[in-house]
């Protein structure tokens, strides 16, 4: 006989992991530590689930994470949204960290989510390097706002120093990113592709690097639908809807947009396919996402056949590059 299928629920908080195991219903909980870490491991690793599953907590998740990972057990980080949307649809209303556990060890069996490759090291410290920048320009803009908004000479002065403050730390952080990139002769020969693309400049070759270290291995429909620009058909009955494009990586996604934006200007492949997409009638925005679509794709074939950008000016657009609108 087959040993049956265990499928495993971890909610993450601060202080501890709740733990549930479906079918048998059993929970129990941890520290959220190293020590839990290696406490849980070792007890399901003796029990070889089929599946273990946590949310996306904002980064909170992503120790235990690792920890599983590294332990061979098989682990997916999932959207929140869509395990309260699945409690809903099976009824369940109420919320504890416990309940929240059982419900994620039932989507586990329900869904089956694919399983996280752990990224090695340098790809991590990347990663955190770049979060990093992006709190730090974060900052940096809510406090030039404020500037913007006081007229009292003594708080303008105080924002000031924070500003150069903050402007000094996103210089350094510039500087590690590119030290770690150039460490690695692989990694900087990636950074180098990247940045042969016309739009494509440091900042958002290093975002793809560290957020998007599968590019080169996907298929086009693949990477559109990881970064959030693949179409989606919103049709019913008779009912044909708009194709809109939704979720992904929002990082990702951003830093492509404003590469777009310069692209469509200064890349002849992107512009021409800009140019043909507004002469047919399509609104800015709309023919903009579908650049950005186009943009990825291409620089997804491009990691993968380890060449330099090139162009190519007046390419029509495939039939699955049909565009939706952004939402």
């Amino acid at each position: 006989m087959t040993n049956p299928e265990l499928f495993v629920g971890i909610d993450v908080s601060q202080a501890r992991l709740d733990v549930a195991l479906h079918p048998s219903g059993e929970t129990f909980h941890v520290t959220n530590d190293e020590g839990g870490f290696e406490l849980l491991c070792t007890r399901l690793a003796a029990l070889s689930p089929t599946l273990i599953v946590c949310e996306a907590t904002g980064g909170m998740e992503r120790p235990v994470v690792l920890a599983s990972t590294l332990a061979h057990l098989p682990i997916a980080v999932v959207n929140a949204r869509q395990v309260r949307n699945f409690a809903r649809a099976t009824g369940q209303l109420a919320k504890t960290d416990r309940l929240d556990a059982l419900i994620l060890a039932h989507f586990a069996q329900a869904v089956r989510p694919e399983v996280r490759l752990v990224r090695d090291e340098q790809i991590r410290h990347l990663e955190a390097l770049a979060v990093r920048r992006r709190q730090i320009v974060t900052m940096l803009t809510a406090e030039r706002n404020r500037l913007g908004a006081t007229h009292d000479q003594g708080v303008r002065i105080h924002i000031e120093h924070l500003i150069a403050h903050l402007q000094t730390l996103r210089k350094d952080l510039d500087r590690e990113l590119l030290d770690a990139v150039q460490a690695h002769p692989a990694t900087q020969h990636r950074f180098e592709l990247l940045c042969s693309a016309p739009g494509i400049g440091p900042v958002v070759a290093l975002t793809l690097l560290s957020a998007l270290p599968e590019l080169g291995m996907l298929s086009r429909g693949q990477v559109a639908g990881l970064v959030g620009v693949a179409p989606l058909n919103r049709d019913s009955g008779r009912m044909r809807g708009r194709r809109t494009t939704w979720g992904g990586r929002a990082e990702v996604r951003t830093a492509l947009y404003m590469a777009t934006t310069v692209a469509v200007r200064h890349n002849p492949t992107i512009k021409a396919h800009y140019e043909q997409l507004v002469a047919r009638g399509k609104p800015k925005m709309v023919a903009l996402i579908a650049c950005l679509r186009k943009f990825v794709v291409h620089l997804n074939a491009m990691i993968r056949a380890d060449e330099p950008w090139r162009d190519q000016p007046g390419v029509a657009m495939k039939p699955d590059e049909s565009v939706g609108s952004i939402s």
